[in-house]
């Protein structure tokens, strides 16, 4: 069994942080004094990248113009990030956003039966979760891109040659105003070149890790946390005891360290105790 160490410097310094981050984020309650431990920010090293382990992915730099059909008025909900870490935010789906610095998301809080597509402003990262029934479209201004269930990447800044690198799976691009259609699979590369689309292999297979090396969750629940960091751990996997305990909300960043450290200052911010069982760790009350 492992007990987190509460010292006193620790607390007057991760406090100072929240406070910082809450008024910056805009979380405060109006009577500061009287804020929940539940959002105390931490500042954490989390554990190398694994590049194997990303399931569903969309990385993507430009406007996702999601046009109006069938008079869908449904309301979107926005995600900005202004700071380096990348902004990790879980879509209802179970999709997962790594939003980069000074990139902006729109998506709705309930997605169609039939669909799912969202908005996106500057460059973003996605783990998509595989749904057959329900397509993941990304629309551009030349080109649309069709997910299922897949890793990718996808580049389509303003002045720079879009361009997707497939990574795991089969991913369908659509360029819309010439009406090329071409299936890119794992390890291949499509570019915009020339007015047309061109296929070839990809040149650097590594090249998700940087999405996923530094990251921040602003006031996301532990369980989608835990998911998102349990997807890049090879061994060590976190648990959280109950449902109840998994809805706890949190803000906090991870920077390149252990899941060990990861699971031992989650349970000091919430005061929960960590057992091991095999390559397990779970947090639970006290």
């Amino acid at each position: 069994m492992m007990e987190v160490d509460k010292k006193k410097t620790r607390t007057d310094e991760a406090w100072v942080r929240l406070y910082a981050r809450f008024e910056t984020d805009c979380l405060l309650p109006a009577d500061a004094e009287h804020a929940s431990a539940t959002h105390r920010r931490l500042y954490l090293k989390w554990g190398s990248v694994s590049a194997a382990v990303i399931a569903g992915i969309v990385c993507f730099a430009a406007w996702w113009a999601v046009p109006e059909q069938g008079g869908d008025s449904r309301s979107l909900l926005t995600e900005e990030n202004r700071e380096k870490p990348t902004l990790v935010k879980t879509l209802e789906d179970g999709s997962v956003v790594y939003l980069v610095q000074e990139s902006t998301l729109k998506y709705p809080e309930h997605f169609a039966e039939d669909k799912r597509e969202v908005n996106l402003q500057g460059e973003a990262f996605f783990d998509v979760a595989k749904k057959p029934e329900q397509a993941f479209t990304i629309e551009t201004a030349r080109v649309r891109v069709e997910v299922l269930g897949t890793a990718f990447n996808v580049r389509s800044n303003e002045g720079v040659p879009f361009s997707l690198s497939v990574k795991r799976g089969k991913v369908k691009v659509l360029l819309k105003q010439e009406e090329q259609t071409v299936f890119v699979e794992a390890g291949e590369t499509v570019i915009l070149q020339g007015g047309s689309l061109l296929v070839s292999e990809t040149e650097n297979p590594e090249l998700f890790d940087r999405y996923t090396s530094n990251i921040r969750f602003k006031d996301e629940r532990l369980e989608d946390v835990l998911r998102a960091i349990n997807k890049e751990s090879a061994g060590w996997q976190i648990e959280a005891s109950s449902p109840t305990l998994g809805k706890r909300r949190l803000t906090v960043d991870f920077s390149n360290n252990s899941p060990e450290s990861v699971a031992e200052l989650i349970c000091w911010t919430f005061d929960l105790k960590c057992t091991r069982q095999g390559n397990r760790l779970i947090l639970s009350e006290r």
